[in-house]
C-alpha cells in the first residue's frame, strides 16, 4: 500500500480564488487539492487533503495521523504566527512536516514573519503559490522511498 500524506490547511483558505487575489492568486483550494492528488498518484502516495477553520480540529487530525500516515504537509496559515498547540502536536506526532506557504510571508507583514512550525518542520516552502504543495509532495516521495 502507498504511504498516506496528510495534507492540511488552516483557516480561511477555503476562500482562495476571491480572498486576496493579488497575494494568494486565483486557484481555489479544490485546485489545490486536485494539485496534489495528481501528485501523489504520479509519486506512488496517497493523499488526504483537508482545511479547517477550527484549531482543535486540527489537532486532532494530526494526533489521528500518528499511527497511520507517513508524514504531514501543512499549511498553518495565520495558526503559523500563534499555534504552539498546533506545533506541539506535530512534534508528538513524530512524523516529516513540510510547511507550506502560497505567499512568501518574508515580504508581508512583520507579524507573519514569526513560524512556530518552521523550527520543527524539516523544510518550509514559501512563495511558490500552489506549487509549494507539488514540491512538498515530491520531496516526500523521494525520502519515504529510501
Amino acid at each position: 500500500m502507498s504511504p498516506i500524506v496528510l495534507v492540511l490547511n488552516g483557516p480561511n483558505l477555503n476562500l482562495l480564488g476571491t480572498r486576496e487575489p493579488g497575494v494568494y492568486g486565483h486557484e481555489t483550494l479544490a485546485d489545490i487539492a486536485d494539485l496534489c492528488g495528481q501528485t501523489a498518484r504520479e509519486e506512488g502516495l496517497n493523499v488526504e487533503f483537508r482545511q479547517t477553520n477550527h484549531e482543535g480540529e486540527l489537532l486532532d487530525w494530526i494526533h489521528g495521523a500518528r499511527q497511520r500516515c507517513a508524514a504531514i504537509v501543512i499549511n498553518p496559515a495565520a495558526w503559523t504566527h500563534t499555534s504552539v498547540a498546533i506545533r506541539d502536536a506535530l512534534v508528538a506526532s513524530e512524523l516529516p512536516v513540510i510547511e507550506v506557504h502560497l505567499s512568501n510571508v518574508h515580504t508581508r507583514e512583520a507579524f507573519r514573519h514569526h513560524s512556530f512550525v518552521s523550527g520543527i518542520a524539516q523544510a518550509v516552502l514559501c512563495g511558490f503559490g500552489s506549487n509549494g504543495y507539488r514540491l512538498a509532495l515530491q520531496h516526500l516521495s523521494r525520502q519515504l522511498k529510501g
